[in-house]
């Protein structure tokens, strides 16, 4: 099998990545493009053309609307992603989940619908790798 089709989303970084770091909370809209980690607390919508990663301390209240979307931290909202949607052992979703493709790590909680907007069957991962604490 390709290499390639095994390694995770969070492992293709393409750049840099618009930072909102641990401690920083945005209330409000948020667009644009390019890829952006979140390690703080969001409070309101987002239409990003790119990837929008919730690390596992990361806070999303209201609706995140991606290209692809990585979420290890809490979401209370819902979410829409042209693509792929990784959801990671340590991630609470309160909310919808729609995507072209989704894989859901053994331990994650979502408390709401998941949809497959593609064709590919839904994918299911267990996290091998050690969290930095």
């Amino acid at each position: 099998m390709n290499e390639a089709k095994r390694r995770r989303l969070r492992d293709r970084s393409s750049g840099a990545a618009t930072l909102i770091n641990e401690g920083c909370k945005i209330t409000g809209v948020i667009g644009g493009s390019g890829d952006f980690l979140i390690s703080g607390e969001i409070e309101g919508d987002c239409d990003i053309d790119g990837t929008v990663t919730l690390a596992r301390n990361g806070l999303w209240r209201g609706l995140i609307k991606a290209g692809t979307v990585i979420v290890s931290g809490h979401v209370e909202g819902d979410i829409v992603a042209a693509g792929k949607v990784e959801i990671a052992a340590s991630a609470k979703i309160v909310g919808t989940v729609s995507g072209d493709a989704i894989a859901v790590a053994e331990g994650a909680v979502v408390e709401g619908v998941m949809k497959t907007t593609g064709q590919a069957d839904p994918v299911e991962f267990v996290e091998k790798r050690k969290q930095n604490k």
